[in-house]
């Protein structure tokens, strides 16, 4: 193959793929060496490859919310550390103000060098949640947090591994000596470690390439895989008409968005002016979480079928103003931006294009634990519907793409029973296509612990579209042993004894058209 000025179609298919196919191999390393049930079993982990400016050139298919939001954190490495960047060095950052999209999220950033060692050629990274990474609940995803500082320990560009050397006693030491310390630092290590060696695969399998192809070409064709997708994005955006929308939370607050088409230039225009203020609570989506939502909807109108990458962000301008709850100021807490407003923010926006009618626009985050264990789950429910298709059941919705546990997994390795998971029927909005029905997920305790419920679309129903009926509000609730029942909000922390269930109702997806 020579490099050239112009991308060969079948070059440009076969590159594509590999890069995919890297991010994937690196994927499997770390479902195959994590230890948490967290990694393990529910795949909450994204791998993904960036060109030297950390600029995204594909990623394995794996969780949106953090493959739109890694490049800032790579970048952030970038602007950081640029002149103290060695071989052999890992570099591990959570920071929500750095790229990161909310504490538990630990990404770990991997320089690769030519063969020469003299230059930085592409790098790789892994973002795995951790089960626990400190704060004022077991799980780090604290319904009440106000300030950052509670949901757990920061890591801003933290030295990892220095020149082959894992530095655990520094990662130890960070774990521990903290405020809200971790309650399980082998784990987080053991986490960590595997990570490191997703990201190793990378890096051979990149070197792989580079000694088959050359570095001109590999290099020719990154930048052609960003191009085509850019190209599709534009495509897309021609369809699409001018619109606005105002999505109204359970809390109150509001997310404002106007979409404005540029067909000249085929491009488009985001605007997120009057949404609210910077809020109290932990609803705050950091500004990469923003653009990854954005990124996110813009990649699924594209039928083609394009590794998401930097490409897809060319055509669309984002405006956010600084201190809103979509792009937060330090020390704002955003446990829940992460994995609520994300949400929210993909619906108000196919909500303004009028693609789609909102679905169940939460990810049901379900915490638990003690100083012995700590778990976390999301919890599927109904997608919406649109034009043309009903919405599906019980099913991971936009930004979460994460499995839940099998029952006998959790079941051996925590003091619960699953007691019952099931569909709920007619939780769906009616409609000429009808909005997808959420689940009922009762879980029993045999010891005590601290459970935590962080959702959303309890007190506001997800919307249908064109006439289409709305999706019916989730609810969660409590059966304690003693046959008495207690109803939680959107957010709760609850201590469960034996014998006490936890029951979660989730929401349908919205109907979209009248119902002839």
């Amino acid at each position: 193959m020579h490099p050239t000025t112009q991308a060969d179609p079948v070059s440009l298919e076969i590159f594509k793929n590999l890069y995919q196919f890297i991010a994937e191999q690196m994927g499997i390393v770390l479902q195959n060496t994590a230890a948490s049930v967290n990694i393990k079993e529910r795949l909450d982990f994204s791998c993904a490859i960036f060109d030297a400016s950390g600029l995204l050139v594909a990623n394995a298919p794996h969780i949106p919310v953090h493959l739109g939001s890694m490049s800032e954190s790579v970048r952030s490495l970038i602007n950081d550390k640029s002149d103290t960047l060695k071989p052999g060095n890992v570099y591990l950052s959570n920071n929500p103000y750095n790229g990161g999209t909310h504490l538990p999220d630990v990404t770990a950033i991997t320089p690769v060098f030519d063969e020469d060692e003299k230059q930085i050629i592409f790098y790789v990274a892994s973002r795995g949640h951790q089960a626990d990474i400190g704060g004022i609940t077991p799980g780090s995803m604290p319904p009440h947090s106000t300030t950052v500082e509670e949901e757990g320990i920061l890591f801003d560009n933290f030295l990892l591994v220095e020149q082959g050397n894992f530095q655990e006693n520094q990662v130890r030491k960070k774990l521990l000596n903290d405020r809200y310390p971790a309650r399980n630092p082998n784990q987080n290590i053991a986490d960590f470690k595997a990570q490191i060696a997703a990201n190793e695969r990378g890096v051979q399998e990149l070197r792989k390439m580079v000694s088959q192809y050359g570095l001109e070409t590999v290099q020719a064709y990154m930048k052609f895989v960003q191009d085509n997708a850019e190209e599709s994005v534009r495509r897309a955006i021609d369809v699409l008409k001018n619109g606005s929308f105002i999505y109204e939370m359970d809390d109150g607050a509001s997310i404002r968005v106007k979409v404005t088409i540029d067909r000249k230039n085929r491009s488009v225009t985001i605007d997120f002016t009057n949404t609210s203020r910077q809020l109290n609570t932990n609803f705050n989506a950091p500004k990469a979480v923003t653009h990854a939502a954005a990124l996110y909807v813009f990649r699924s109108l594209v039928d083609d079928n394009i590794p998401l990458n930097a490409g897809c962000l060319k055509p669309l301008k984002i405006i956010i103003p600084s201190g809103c709850m979509l792009n937060p100021t330090y020390p704002a807490a955003v446990v829940a931006g992460n994995v609520e407003t994300s949400q929210a923010i993909v619906d108000a926006l196919y909500g303004a294009l009028g693609v789609m009618a909102a679905s169940q626009g939460t990810m049901n985050n379900f915490t638990f634990g003690n100083e012995h264990y700590q778990y976390y789950e999301t919890i599927c429910g109904g997608a919406g519907a649109g034009t043309n298709f009903n919405g599906t059941d019980a099913v991971h919705t936009h930004m979460t793409n994460s499995r839940l546990t099998d029952p006998e997994v959790l079941e051996t390795r925590y003091p619960v029973l699953v007691e019952s998971f099931s569909l709920r029927p007619n939780s769906g909005g009616k409609g000429k296509h009808s909005g997808g029905d959420g689940v009922i997920r009762r879980i029993k305790f045999l010891e005590s612990m601290t459970a935590n419920i962080l959702s959303g679309h309890r007190v506001i129903p997800p919307f249908g579209f064109n006439g289409g009926e709305a999706g019916q509000v989730g609810r969660n609730w409590i059966q304690r042993q003693d046959g008495t029942q207690e109803n939680l909000d959107s957010t709760a922390t609850v201590q469960m004894q034996p014998g006490d269930i936890f029951i979660i109702e989730t929401p349908g997806g919205g109907g979209f058209g009248e119902k002839s």
